[in-house]
């Protein structure tokens, strides 16, 4: 997680380093839905490489967006949710999808 000093001044360039990337916005889509097992994640979202989702995992977990939770089970199972700070993005990522909705309208 990054210091208050090492983020950005600017409030939107922020948020772009933060979930910026193409992949941590797929996945903060399918965790609004619900709580995701990684193999789950890797199948839907066709051409992510096992690497960048585990980076992108990792680094929204770090950043207090992702939760990780390990069930103590024969063979382990672990699932990926939203924090309750990943949850506080749903009005921008509903902000997004509307946008999108509308921009495709206008290639109609």
């Amino acid at each position: 997680m990054l210091t208050k000093e090492e983020m950005p001044a600017c409030p939107v360039a922020t948020t772009v380093a933060l979930i910026g990337s193409k992949w941590k916005l797929l996945i903060i889509r399918n965790l609004m839905a619900r709580p995701w097992r990684f193999n789950e994640l890797k199948k839907d979202l066709e051409g992510i490489s096992q690497k960048v989702l585990t980076d992108s995992l990792r680094s929204m977990e770090s950043d207090g967006i992702v939760t990780r939770t390990v069930y103590p089970e024969v063979p382990p199972r672990v699932e990926y949710a939203l924090s309750e700070l990943g949850e506080s993005m749903r009005p921008i990522m509903k902000a997004m999808e509307l946008w999108g909705e509308e921009y495709k309208k206008t290639l109609q």
